[in-house]
Protein backbone atom coordinates (compact mmCIF):
# COMPACT_ATOMS: atom_id res chain seq x y z
CA UNK A 1 0.00 0.00 0.00
CA UNK A 2 1.23 3.25 -1.26
CA UNK A 3 -0.21 7.29 -0.86
CA UNK A 4 -1.43 6.93 -4.34
CA UNK A 5 -2.94 3.28 -4.00
CA UNK A 6 -4.73 4.99 -1.21
CA UNK A 7 -6.16 7.89 -3.97
CA UNK A 8 -3.28 10.92 -3.41
CA UNK A 9 -1.23 11.17 -6.01
CA UNK A 10 1.80 13.19 -5.30
CA UNK A 11 2.88 13.07 -8.50
CA UNK A 12 0.23 14.91 -10.27
CA UNK A 13 0.83 17.15 -7.78
CA UNK A 14 4.13 17.94 -8.96
CA UNK A 15 3.13 17.99 -12.59
CA UNK A 16 0.04 20.96 -11.69
CA UNK A 17 2.35 23.05 -9.84
CA UNK A 18 4.64 23.05 -13.34
CA UNK A 19 1.83 23.45 -15.14
CA UNK A 20 0.50 26.99 -13.32
CA UNK A 21 4.11 28.17 -12.77
CA UNK A 22 3.37 29.83 -16.17
CA UNK A 23 0.25 31.60 -15.40
CA UNK A 24 1.14 32.66 -11.63
CA UNK A 25 4.03 34.63 -13.28
CA UNK A 26 2.39 36.86 -14.56
CA UNK A 27 1.04 38.25 -11.56
CA UNK A 28 3.97 39.06 -9.69
CA UNK A 29 4.29 42.40 -8.16
CA UNK A 30 7.47 43.77 -7.56
CA UNK A 31 6.99 43.21 -3.93
CA UNK A 32 6.43 39.59 -3.89
CA UNK A 33 9.67 37.82 -2.72
CA UNK A 34 10.74 34.26 -3.02
CA UNK A 35 9.42 32.32 -6.07
CA UNK A 36 6.31 29.84 -6.33
CA UNK A 37 6.99 26.33 -3.63
CA UNK A 38 7.84 27.62 -0.56
CA UNK A 39 6.18 27.09 2.81
CA UNK A 40 4.77 30.86 3.01
CA UNK A 41 4.62 33.43 0.11
CA UNK A 42 6.48 36.32 1.62
CA UNK A 43 5.36 40.10 0.65
CA UNK A 44 7.59 43.06 1.22
CA UNK A 45 5.57 46.13 3.13
CA UNK A 46 7.92 48.59 2.83
CA UNK A 47 5.74 50.64 0.10
CA UNK A 48 3.40 50.92 2.86
CA UNK A 49 5.44 52.96 5.54
CA UNK A 50 4.28 55.69 3.15
CA UNK A 51 0.85 55.98 4.27
CA UNK A 52 -0.03 58.15 6.96
CA UNK A 53 -1.91 55.16 8.76
CA UNK A 54 -1.80 52.17 6.96
CA UNK A 55 -4.64 49.72 7.45
CA UNK A 56 -4.64 46.10 6.30
CA UNK A 57 -7.88 44.33 4.33
CA UNK A 58 -9.07 41.09 4.08
CA UNK A 59 -11.43 39.09 1.81
CA UNK A 60 -12.04 35.10 1.98
CA UNK A 61 -14.78 33.57 -0.38
CA UNK A 62 -15.44 30.78 -3.19
CA UNK A 63 -17.37 30.60 -6.35
CA UNK A 64 -20.21 28.67 -4.20
CA UNK A 65 -22.11 26.11 -6.26
CA UNK A 66 -21.55 27.83 -9.74
CA UNK A 67 -18.51 25.35 -10.51
CA UNK A 68 -21.09 22.94 -11.06
CA UNK A 69 -21.42 24.63 -14.08
CA UNK A 70 -17.75 24.74 -15.11
CA UNK A 71 -17.92 20.92 -14.31
CA UNK A 72 -20.81 20.34 -16.47
CA UNK A 73 -19.17 22.30 -19.16
CA UNK A 74 -16.23 21.00 -18.54
CA UNK A 75 -14.75 24.84 -19.02
CA UNK A 76 -12.63 25.28 -15.76
CA UNK A 77 -10.89 28.55 -17.12
CA UNK A 78 -12.79 31.29 -16.14
CA UNK A 79 -14.08 30.21 -12.62
CA UNK A 80 -10.88 31.76 -11.10
CA UNK A 81 -11.89 34.85 -12.34
CA UNK A 82 -14.95 34.54 -10.00
CA UNK A 83 -12.73 33.22 -7.11
CA UNK A 84 -10.23 36.53 -6.85
CA UNK A 85 -13.07 39.19 -7.69
CA UNK A 86 -15.45 37.93 -4.72
CA UNK A 87 -12.75 38.54 -2.63
CA UNK A 88 -11.07 41.81 -4.35
CA UNK A 89 -14.24 43.42 -4.85
CA UNK A 90 -15.25 43.65 -1.19
CA UNK A 91 -11.60 44.68 -0.03
CA UNK A 92 -12.09 47.46 -3.08
CA UNK A 93 -15.23 48.79 -1.59
CA UNK A 94 -13.58 49.60 1.34
CA UNK A 95 -11.60 52.07 -0.40
CA UNK A 96 -8.19 49.35 -0.56
CA UNK A 97 -5.61 47.82 -2.94
CA UNK A 98 -5.45 44.29 -3.60
CA UNK A 99 -2.18 43.20 -2.98
CA UNK A 100 -1.93 39.90 -3.03
CA UNK A 101 -4.19 36.40 -3.45
CA UNK A 102 -3.98 32.86 -1.96
CA UNK A 103 -6.19 30.24 -3.73
CA UNK A 104 -7.31 26.70 -2.27
CA UNK A 105 -8.40 24.01 -4.73
CA UNK A 106 -10.16 20.70 -3.25
CA UNK A 107 -10.50 17.71 -5.75
CA UNK A 108 -11.51 14.37 -6.04
CA UNK A 109 -9.17 13.49 -7.95
CA UNK A 110 -6.32 15.66 -9.64
CA UNK A 111 -6.04 16.28 -12.55
CA UNK A 112 -2.90 18.32 -13.55
CA UNK A 113 -4.27 19.52 -17.17
CA UNK A 114 -7.89 20.65 -15.05
CA UNK A 115 -6.05 22.30 -12.31
CA UNK A 116 -4.08 24.50 -13.90
CA UNK A 117 -7.08 25.54 -16.07
CA UNK A 118 -8.54 26.75 -12.50
CA UNK A 119 -4.94 28.89 -11.81
CA UNK A 120 -5.10 30.14 -15.58
CA UNK A 121 -8.23 31.85 -14.47
CA UNK A 122 -7.40 32.52 -10.90
CA UNK A 123 -4.15 34.25 -12.58
CA UNK A 124 -6.62 36.17 -15.05
CA UNK A 125 -8.52 37.49 -11.85
CA UNK A 126 -4.84 38.40 -10.42
CA UNK A 127 -3.95 40.02 -12.76
CA UNK A 128 -7.22 42.51 -13.33
CA UNK A 129 -6.94 43.45 -9.87
CA UNK A 130 -3.55 44.10 -9.89
CA UNK A 131 -3.05 41.39 -7.14
CA UNK A 132 0.02 38.62 -6.93
CA UNK A 133 -0.65 34.93 -6.93
CA UNK A 134 1.83 34.46 -4.33
CA UNK A 135 0.63 30.62 -3.48
CA UNK A 136 -2.25 28.58 -2.85
CA UNK A 137 -3.40 24.40 -2.29
CA UNK A 138 -4.64 21.69 -4.21
CA UNK A 139 -5.99 18.95 -1.44
CA UNK A 140 -7.21 16.14 -3.16
CA UNK A 141 -9.82 14.30 -1.02
CA UNK A 142 -10.46 11.03 -2.12
CA UNK A 143 -13.47 9.65 -0.79
CA UNK A 144 -14.80 12.36 0.30
CA UNK A 145 -15.38 13.91 -3.39
CA UNK A 146 -16.04 12.29 -5.96
CA UNK A 147 -13.25 12.29 -8.76
CA UNK A 148 -14.41 14.74 -11.02
CA UNK A 149 -15.68 17.23 -8.85
CA UNK A 150 -13.58 20.49 -7.06
CA UNK A 151 -14.12 23.25 -5.25
CA UNK A 152 -12.53 26.80 -5.41
CA UNK A 153 -12.02 29.20 -2.34
CA UNK A 154 -9.42 32.30 -2.14
CA UNK A 155 -8.20 34.62 0.33
CA UNK A 156 -6.95 38.34 -0.36
CA UNK A 157 -5.15 41.09 1.31
CA UNK A 158 -5.32 44.88 0.82
CA UNK A 159 -3.56 48.17 1.92
CA UNK A 160 -5.73 51.66 2.50
CA UNK A 161 -4.50 54.49 4.40
CA UNK A 162 -7.11 54.82 6.94
CA UNK A 163 -7.99 58.33 6.02
CA UNK A 164 -9.08 56.93 2.34
CA UNK A 165 -11.52 53.93 4.36
CA UNK A 166 -15.15 54.31 2.36
CA UNK A 167 -16.61 53.96 5.38
CA UNK A 168 -20.53 56.17 4.87
CA UNK A 169 -19.78 57.89 7.69
CA UNK A 170 -20.20 61.19 5.83
CA UNK A 171 -23.62 60.32 3.82
CA UNK A 172 -25.75 62.99 3.47
CA UNK A 173 -29.49 63.92 2.10
CA UNK A 174 -28.74 64.33 -1.98
CA UNK A 175 -26.07 62.29 -2.53
CA UNK A 176 -26.09 60.43 -5.38
CA UNK A 177 -25.54 56.62 -6.22
CA UNK A 178 -24.31 55.47 -9.23
CA UNK A 179 -24.56 51.94 -9.91
CA UNK A 180 -21.64 49.88 -12.05
CA UNK A 181 -22.55 47.10 -14.77
CA UNK A 182 -22.34 43.20 -14.23
CA UNK A 183 -21.04 40.90 -16.33
CA UNK A 184 -23.98 38.56 -15.40
CA UNK A 185 -25.36 36.50 -12.67
CA UNK A 186 -21.76 36.62 -10.89
CA UNK A 187 -21.12 34.07 -8.18
CA UNK A 188 -24.42 34.46 -5.95
CA UNK A 189 -27.55 32.41 -6.25
CA UNK A 190 -26.38 29.54 -8.40
CA UNK A 191 -28.23 26.99 -5.89
CA UNK A 192 -31.96 29.28 -7.78
CA UNK A 193 -30.28 29.11 -10.94
CA UNK A 194 -29.64 25.48 -10.64
CA UNK A 195 -33.63 24.95 -9.78
CA UNK A 196 -34.99 26.88 -12.66
CA UNK A 197 -32.88 25.97 -15.39
CA UNK A 198 -32.07 22.07 -16.45
CA UNK A 199 -28.69 21.22 -15.60
CA UNK A 200 -27.31 19.26 -18.57
CA UNK A 201 -24.78 19.94 -21.18
CA UNK A 202 -27.51 20.00 -24.06
CA UNK A 203 -29.14 22.72 -21.69
CA UNK A 204 -26.81 24.53 -20.96
CA UNK A 205 -24.91 24.46 -25.14
CA UNK A 206 -28.36 25.88 -26.19
CA UNK A 207 -27.79 29.29 -27.96
CA UNK A 208 -31.24 31.92 -27.47
CA UNK A 209 -31.33 34.71 -29.26
CA UNK A 210 -32.38 36.97 -26.28
CA UNK A 211 -28.98 35.96 -24.58
CA UNK A 212 -26.87 36.47 -27.62
CA UNK A 213 -25.54 33.18 -26.82
CA UNK A 214 -26.09 29.74 -24.53
CA UNK A 215 -27.31 29.82 -21.92
CA UNK A 216 -24.27 28.28 -20.46
CA UNK A 217 -22.10 30.97 -21.40
CA UNK A 218 -24.44 33.62 -19.84
CA UNK A 219 -24.47 31.52 -16.57
CA UNK A 220 -20.97 30.83 -16.97
CA UNK A 221 -19.83 34.58 -17.18
CA UNK A 222 -16.94 35.41 -14.79
CA UNK A 223 -17.87 38.19 -12.06
CA UNK A 224 -16.61 41.34 -13.08
CA UNK A 225 -13.59 42.74 -11.51
CA UNK A 226 -14.11 46.32 -9.93
CA UNK A 227 -10.49 47.63 -8.41
CA UNK A 228 -9.70 49.59 -11.59
CA UNK A 229 -13.21 51.31 -11.57
CA UNK A 230 -12.79 52.06 -8.15
CA UNK A 231 -9.18 53.35 -8.19
CA UNK A 232 -9.90 55.44 -11.21
CA UNK A 233 -12.39 57.18 -9.16
CA UNK A 234 -9.31 57.77 -6.36
CA UNK A 235 -7.31 58.93 -8.92
CA UNK A 236 -9.91 61.14 -10.55
CA UNK A 237 -10.02 63.20 -7.22
CA UNK A 238 -13.59 62.35 -6.35
CA UNK A 239 -14.30 61.16 -2.68
CA UNK A 240 -16.39 57.98 -2.75
CA UNK A 241 -18.74 58.22 0.59
CA UNK A 242 -19.99 54.87 0.35
CA UNK A 243 -19.94 51.43 -1.79
CA UNK A 244 -21.75 48.51 -2.10
CA UNK A 245 -20.16 45.24 -3.51
CA UNK A 246 -24.13 43.44 -4.63
CA UNK A 247 -23.10 40.07 -4.12
CA UNK A 248 -25.55 37.42 -1.78
CA UNK A 249 -28.65 39.10 -0.57
CA UNK A 250 -29.28 41.42 -3.85
CA UNK A 251 -30.04 44.80 -3.23
CA UNK A 252 -31.66 44.24 -0.08
CA UNK A 253 -29.14 42.82 2.09
CA UNK A 254 -26.00 44.95 0.35
CA UNK A 255 -27.30 48.16 0.10
CA UNK A 256 -28.14 49.33 3.85
CA UNK A 257 -24.65 47.76 4.56
CA UNK A 258 -23.38 51.03 2.91
CA UNK A 259 -25.21 53.35 4.66
CA UNK A 260 -25.34 54.57 8.06
CA UNK A 261 -28.47 54.99 10.98
CA UNK A 262 -30.52 58.06 9.73
CA UNK A 263 -29.48 57.48 5.64
CA UNK A 264 -32.30 55.68 3.33
CA UNK A 265 -31.48 54.33 -0.04
CA UNK A 266 -33.96 54.91 -3.30
CA UNK A 267 -33.01 52.96 -6.72
CA UNK A 268 -35.17 53.57 -9.55
CA UNK A 269 -35.29 49.99 -11.23
CA UNK A 270 -35.90 51.45 -14.54
CA UNK A 271 -32.55 53.38 -14.70
CA UNK A 272 -30.59 51.03 -16.17
CA UNK A 273 -30.67 48.21 -18.12
CA UNK A 274 -31.65 44.75 -16.03
CA UNK A 275 -29.81 41.70 -18.23
CA UNK A 276 -32.20 39.40 -20.43
CA UNK A 277 -31.04 36.30 -18.21
CA UNK A 278 -32.65 37.89 -15.36
CA UNK A 279 -35.66 38.32 -16.88
CA UNK A 280 -35.55 34.80 -18.48
CA UNK A 281 -34.72 32.95 -14.71
CA UNK A 282 -38.00 35.15 -13.20
CA UNK A 283 -40.35 34.12 -16.08
CA UNK A 284 -38.63 30.69 -16.40
CA UNK A 285 -39.10 29.99 -12.86
CA UNK A 286 -41.87 32.29 -12.10
CA UNK A 287 -39.57 33.94 -9.25
CA UNK A 288 -41.44 36.89 -7.66
CA UNK A 289 -39.89 40.25 -8.65
CA UNK A 290 -38.97 41.18 -4.62
CA UNK A 291 -37.43 37.82 -4.74
CA UNK A 292 -34.91 38.79 -7.82
CA UNK A 293 -33.78 42.00 -6.00
CA UNK A 294 -33.26 39.84 -2.72
CA UNK A 295 -31.20 37.24 -4.41
CA UNK A 296 -29.40 38.65 -7.79
CA UNK A 297 -27.52 41.80 -8.67
CA UNK A 298 -30.24 42.18 -11.09
CA UNK A 299 -27.65 43.93 -13.04
CA UNK A 300 -25.49 46.10 -10.95
CA UNK A 301 -22.22 44.49 -9.21
CA UNK A 302 -21.22 47.75 -7.51
CA UNK A 303 -22.86 51.05 -6.18
CA UNK A 304 -20.96 54.44 -5.33
CA UNK A 305 -22.82 57.03 -3.35
CA UNK A 306 -20.98 60.46 -4.08
CA UNK A 307 -21.92 64.59 -4.14
CA UNK A 308 -24.30 65.54 -6.71
CA UNK A 309 -21.35 67.50 -7.61
CA UNK A 310 -19.12 64.49 -8.46
CA UNK A 311 -21.12 62.53 -10.40
CA UNK A 312 -19.97 63.81 -13.64
CA UNK A 313 -16.68 63.44 -12.81
CA UNK A 314 -17.20 60.08 -11.34
CA UNK A 315 -18.93 58.13 -14.55
CA UNK A 316 -15.93 59.39 -16.81
CA UNK A 317 -13.70 57.50 -13.90
CA UNK A 318 -15.23 54.58 -14.20
CA UNK A 319 -16.03 54.61 -18.11
CA UNK A 320 -12.23 55.58 -18.49
CA UNK A 321 -11.94 52.24 -16.33
CA UNK A 322 -13.91 50.19 -19.06
CA UNK A 323 -17.03 49.74 -17.30
CA UNK A 324 -20.50 50.97 -18.18
CA UNK A 325 -22.05 52.71 -14.86
CA UNK A 326 -25.54 54.70 -14.77
CA UNK A 327 -27.36 57.14 -12.00
CA UNK A 328 -29.52 54.80 -10.20
CA UNK A 329 -30.71 56.77 -7.68
CA UNK A 330 -30.07 59.05 -4.46
CA UNK A 331 -29.88 59.12 -0.34
CA UNK A 332 -32.13 60.39 1.43
CA UNK A 333 -33.09 61.02 5.00
CA UNK A 334 -34.57 57.92 6.68
CA UNK A 335 -34.68 54.50 8.27
CA UNK A 336 -31.50 52.70 7.27
CA UNK A 337 -32.79 50.71 4.14
CA UNK A 338 -33.38 50.52 0.80
CA UNK A 339 -36.43 51.38 -1.80
CA UNK A 340 -36.66 50.12 -5.29
CA UNK A 341 -39.07 51.98 -7.16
Amino acid sequence: MDYKKAGVDIEAGYRSVELMKEHVKKTMRPEVLGGLGGFSGAFSLAKIKEMEEPVLLSGTDGCGTKVKLAMIMDKHDTIGIDAVAMCVNDIACAGGEPLFFLDYIACGKNYPEKIADIVKGVAEGCLQSEAALIGGETAEHPGLMPEDDYDLAGFAVGVCDKKDMITGENLKTGDVLIGMASSGVHSNGFSLVRKVFEMTKESLDTYYDELGKTLGEALLAPTRIYVKALKSIKNAGVTVKACSHITGGGFYENIPRMLKEGTHAVVKKDSYPVPPIFDMMAKKGDIAEEMMYNTFNMGLGMIVAVEEKDVEQTMEAIKAAGDECYVVGHIEEGDKGVTLC
